[in-house]
């Protein structure tokens, strides 16, 4: 990922509010405190947490989480442009297969996805080149 794309001010703006939220997550598991937050039509960002479970499927993931709040407080499917992925320490690390397909499904076509951590790495991704040939019903 270009140095231009990790330094905007919504790049920032994202990392910011995905940052604040991992400190919420519930992860006695993993002992990852993942943060995500999505970029919405109106510019705010929308933050969410992982949080665990013992039963490992039912977990749900920083990602899915941010998706489905910006649902709920009335973003369309489609309308979501940028979804920042923050993992604590040097390493980035990319969404899980759910997530990924979650991202297809929900995720305008052109949206950006950005993995970060505190150090300066990044990773990025278009949202059709996180799972080519996704599952598709419509």
């Amino acid at each position: 990922m270009s140095d231009d794309a990790t330094s905007g001010a919504r790049f920032q703006c994202l990392k910011a509010a995905a940052k604040r939220a991992s400190a919420n997550a519930w992860s006695p598991h993993s002992g990852f405190q993942v943060g995500a937050a999505v970029s919405t039509p109106g510019g705010e960002p929308v933050a969410a947490c992982n949080v665990e479970s013992d039963s490992y499927g039912l977990t749900q993931c920083a990602e899915r989480n941010a998706i489905a709040a910006a649902i709920a407080a009335g973003t369309r499917p489609g309308e979501i442009d940028a979804l920042l992925i923050y993992v604590p320490g040097e390493t980035p690390l990319p969404p899980c297969g759910g997530c990924r397909q979650w991202m297809v499904e929900l995720l305008s076509p052109g949206a950006t996805i950005t993995s970060c951590c505190d150090g300066d790495q990044a990773l990025g991704w278009s949202r059709d080149d996180l799972l080519p040939g996704a599952f598709r019903i419509r």
